[in-house]
């Protein structure tokens, strides 16, 4: 069994490898190709917490199976330890062994990254050269890292509620990644005139207003994953002509910025197009022409976690990396 720390999966495993991971991972996706069973949540009330396993399997070249174990408990602050505990765990699919266990932590940060980047590389303009990002918290670095691999961009407007963190992380970001950060102290200038713009909050209401998207735009929707969240405004969502979901039956069961317009009646359900797999077999149709604004939003998926986790074992494997544990 080989064990591997956050160091270990940056040492074998770029951005760019996890974009195409996530992108096959989804193809198989929605071929029919895999088995993701609904998340069991079991609740520790003696602790105030609760522990979630998400498994998954996925028949590929080289199947891959396993299960995400993401504790969530408040009181560890307290303790000066991580209140959102994350381990993942991948299995031999054809002995059913263990056969490695990852940070799950780094690991949720970077596909969570990297199934954005597939799907602006996708669906945004050739040319876009200006980044939005909107929300500067733990997911935020692999969101940045994954728009500037999908596209070159020439620089990145950040916003957040705390100005002071959106100037930190700007200064951070742009030493590690040598492209121009500008913290922004509005979401509308944030937001104005850019390409690509991508919001990761658990905000309850829209981080953005429509009439602030320009033309051709493509936008991300990342952060809301309950039903009450609700980080796209449904004007946007109406504008756009292409709106696609990493799953259907994820966003239509957690994503609030999209359930609750339909509930209203402001959107048909028509309206959403599909899948990124689907897109990615060439199934249904992406963005048209440079004019139109397109939309992507993801709740996430074990399918993605398993795939990804087996793709990383491989790579570390060829490298020599993590330690064996017999």
């Amino acid at each position: 069994m080989l064990f591997l720390t956050k160091e270990n999966i940056i040492e074998s495993f770029t951005m760019r490898d996890a974009i195409d991971a996530c992108r096959e991972s989804l193809e198989l996706y929605s071929k029919g190709k895999a088995s993701v069973p609904l998340r069991t949540n079991i609740n520790v009330a003696k602790q105030e917490g609760q522990s979630l396993y998400m498994p998954a399997y996925v028949e590929a070249d080289q199947d891959a199976l396993g299960v995400k174990i993401v504790s969530v408990y408040p009181k560890n602050i307290e303790k000066n330890i991580p209140s959102v505990p994350a381990t993942m765990v991948t299995l031999d699919a054809e002995t059913g062994m263990v056969s490695a266990i990852l940070d799950g932590t780094y690991l949720t940060q970077l596909r969570t990254g990297a199934v954005q980047g597939a799907a602006t590389e996708m669906l945004a303009r050739k040319d876009a050269k200006i980044g939005a990002l909107i929300g500067t918290g733990g997911q935020a670095e692999g969101q940045l890292w994954a728009m500037l691999t999908a596209r070159e961009l020439e620089s990145v407007r950040i916003f957040d509620i705390d100005f002071a963190r959106a100037e930190n992380f700007s200064k951070e970001m742009e030493a590690k990644y040598k492209v121009k950060m500008v913290p922004c102290h509005e979401a509308k200038e944030c937001v104005e005139g850019a390409d690509i713009i991508t919001s990761v909050t658990t905000s309850k209401r829209p981080t953005f207003s429509a009439e602030w998207v320009k033309e051709g735009a493509h936008i991300n929707g990342v952060g809301a994953y309950t039903p009450e969240m609700c980080e796209i405004p449904k004007e946007a969502i109406k504008a756009a002509t292409t709106v696609i979901f990493d799953t259907i039956d994820g966003v239509m069961e957690e994503a609030g910025d999209f359930i609750q317009p339909l509930k209203e009646g402001y959107i048909k359900k028509d309206h959403y197009k599909g899948e990124l797999g689907q897109l990615a077999l060439n199934q249904i149709e992406g963005r048209k022409d440079d004019k139109e604004i397109t939309i992507f939003k993801t709740v996430g998926s074990a399918v993605l976690d398993v795939y990804v986790a087996n793709k990383i074992v491989e790579k570390a494997k060829e490298k020599g990396l993590g330690q064996e544990i017999n």
